[in-house]
C-alpha cells in the first residue's frame, strides 16, 4: 500500500523534533494520528494541542481503539525506540507495516523539490534560515525542519501550492540515505555516530553516497575543504561556499561573504555568488557562525530564484532556531545563552561565538554529555574545547538510547579538562548552586539531551538575580 492508502498514523516516539514534524504534516492532511513518547515534554504537549492523542504508557490498552487495526493504520518509528517497546513488538506481531521516520520522510518529498541540508554540524539552523527565504518568497516551500524555528513557531511549513521542500538530512542511522535532494547543502563531514559508522572511514563513505542520490539536473552546494570525494551524476553542478572569505585568500568559492562589520552587537557583510555581490546584509540573529549558515542558505535560495530584495528582507527578519544560541538573559552583569552544541566541533563554535561578542565577559559553560559512545569517542576534543572556558560545570551523561559502557562518564570527561574552575553537579545540585551563587558575565547552558528543561528555571533565577 502507498502511504496515502492510510487513514490513521501512529507514532512511536512522537515527541522526537524529527517525528513531529512529521506527526504535524499528517494532521494538515487530515489523517487521523496519536503516538507514544517515553516521557511529557514542552513539545509533545503542543501536539495535544495541536489534537494529537499521546501515551506515555507502553502498554496495548493505552492504544486507541481505532488503531488497532492494520489495514488502514501505518506505523512510524524512531531508531530511539528500543526493539522490545510493547506496542512495537504488537504492531510486529499482527501485521502492521512499520516504517522507520527517515523512510516515510523520504517517501512524502520524493516527487517534490527537495533541498536538503545535511552535515555534522549547522544543518538545522542552515534549514531553518533557507526555510524562512523561500517561505517567505514568491516561491514559498514546504519544510521539515529539526529544530522550532522562532519566526514560526514551529518544525513544519505547510504550503500546498508549491512544490519545494527543504528538508533537514539526517545523517543518524544513515537515515539520509532515503532521501532524493534536487539540490543539497552539506555543511561539513566531522566524524560522528561512530556506533553506526564504525569508523572516519565509514562516516566518509556515507556521506559520499548520499551525495549520489542528488538528482541529474541538480546541485550540491559543499562546504569548501569538506574532506570527502562526492559521487555526483552526470548534470549534476558543484559549487562550494564558505562564510568569511579572509582577505588573502587565493582560493575563492562561488558563493561566501566579505565587508563583514560588526557595530552596536549588529552584523552586515556583504554576498558574494558568481555572477553578483548583494551588499550590506543585515544578518537577523547576529552570530558569527550563522554568516556562514546564511551564505550556504542564500545560495540554494539564490539559485532557485529568491531575487535579492526578498534575500535582503528576509535574512533581516530571521529570528533564529530553538536552542541554537538563544540569548535568553541580556543584562549589562549577566548574559544567558542556550544552546544545542553536542559535538566538540559545535562546542567550538558556539564559544568561539560567545568570546567574540562578549570579550571581556568571564564564561560559565554549563555541559550536558550526550550519549556514553560520543563521550568516549570524543573525549579529548570535549576536554580540549571546554577547558577555554573560565569555569567548568558538568552534568551526568544524557543516555538517551544507549546502555552505560564501563569507564565512560562525567567524571572520566572532567578529569581531563584543564579549566581549574570546575565542577560536576546533578541537575538539582546545579539549580540550587546558581541559586545561591551571584552569576557575573556569561554564562552558557550546552548539550543535546534534557538539559532543555532546567532552562526556564536557570533562566528565571538569573532575571531576578
Amino acid at each position: 500500500m502507498l502511504i496515502g492508502d492510510y487513514t490513521n498514523v501512529f507514532f512511536l516516539g512522537i515527541g522526537g523534533i524529527g517525528m513531529s514534524a512529521l506527526a504535524r504534516w499528517f494532521v494538515a492532511r487530515h489523517y487521523t494520528v496519536a503516538g507514544y513518547d517515553r516521557t511529557p515534554s514542552q513539545l509533545t504537549d503542543e501536539l495535544k494541542k495541536e489534537g494529537i492523542s499521546i501515551t506515555y504508557d507502553e502498554s496495548i490498552d493505552a492504544l486507541p481503539a481505532c488503531f488497532s487495526d492494520s489495514i488502514h493504520t501505518l506505523v512510524v518509528r524512531t531508531p530511539a525506540v528500543p526493539a522490545d517497546q510493547q506496542q512495537l513488538q504488537y504492531f510486529s506481531k499482527h501485521g502492521f507495516t512499520i516504517m522507520k521516520r527517515s523512510e516515510v520522510l523520504g517517501e512524502l518529498t520524493r516527487q517534490m523539490r527537495s533541498l536538503c541540508v545535511a552535515g555534522t554540524h549547522g544543518k538545522t539552523t542552515t534549514s531553518t534560515i533557507l526555510a524562512h527565504l523561500m517561505y517567505q518568497s514568491d516561491i514559498s516551500c514546504n519544510a521539515f525542519l529539526g529544530g522550532i524555528s522562532n519566526n514560526y513557531g514551529t518544525n513544519m511549513l505547510l504550503s500546498p501550492d508549491s512544490n519545494y521542500v527543504v528538508v533537514e538530512a539526517d545523517e543518524y542511522d544513515r537515515s539520509f540515505h532515503q532521501l532524493t535532494p534536487y539540490m543539497s547543502i552539506l555543511t561539513s563531514a566531522d566524524p560522528d555516530h561512530l556506533d553506526i559508522y564504525g569508523d572516519k572511514a565509514g562516516f566518509r563513505e556515507g556521506f559520499e553516497h548520499y551525495t549520489s542520490l542528488i538528482k541529474k539536473g541538480g546541485a550540491l552546494i559543499i562546504k569548501q575543504g569538506t574532506d570527502i570525494t562526492p559521487r555526483l551524476q552526470t548534470t549534476v553542478k558543484l559549487f562550494t561556499y564558505t562564510g568569511i572569505l579572509p582577505d588573502e585568500a587565493e582560493d575563492k568559492p562561488d558563493f561566501y561573504a566579505t565587508n563583514v562589520i560588526v557595530k552596536n552587537s549588529q552584523i552586515w557583510f556583504d554576498f558574494v555568488t558568481p555572477r553578483t555581490t548583494i551588499q550590506h546584509l543585515k544578518l537577523g540573529v547576529p552570530v558569527y557562525v550563522n554568516i556562514e549558515n546564511s551564505v550556504a542558505a542564500m545560495a540554494v535560495a539564490w539559485l532557485n530564484g529568491v531575487n535579492e530584495t526578498e534575500l535582503r528582507l528576509r535574512l533581516a527578519s530571521f529570528t533564529g532556531v530553538y536552542r541554537r544560541f538563544n540569548i535568553l538573559v541580556s543584562k549589562p552583569d549577566i548574559v544567558y545563552i542556550d544552546d544545542y552544541a553536542h559535538h566538540p566541533t559545535e562546542l567550538q563554535t558556539s564559544l568561539d561565538s560567545i568570546r567574540r561578542i562578549y570579550p571581556d565577559q568571564p564564561l560559565t559553560a554549563i555541559f550536558q554529555p550526550h550519549l556514553y559512545s560520543r563521550t568516549r569517542d570524543f573525549a579529548d576534543g570535549f576536554a580540549r574545547v571546554l577547558s577555554n572556558a573560565d569555569r567548568v560545570i558538568l552534568l551526568p551523561i544524557y543516555p538517551a538510547r544507549e546502555e552505560p559502557i564501563e569507564g565512560v562518564s562525567s567524571e572520566m570527561l572532567l578529569s581531563r579538562i584543564s579549566c581549574a574552575d570546575k565542577y560536576l553537579m546533578s541537575k538539582t545540585e546545579l539549580l540550587e548552586w546558581i541559586q545561591s551563587n551571584r552569576q557575573q558575565g556569561v554564562v552558557a547552558t550546552l548539550g543535546a539531551g534534557d538539559i532543555d528543561r532546567l532552562v526556564p528555571q536557570i533562566k528565571k533565577i538569573l532575571t531576578s538575580q
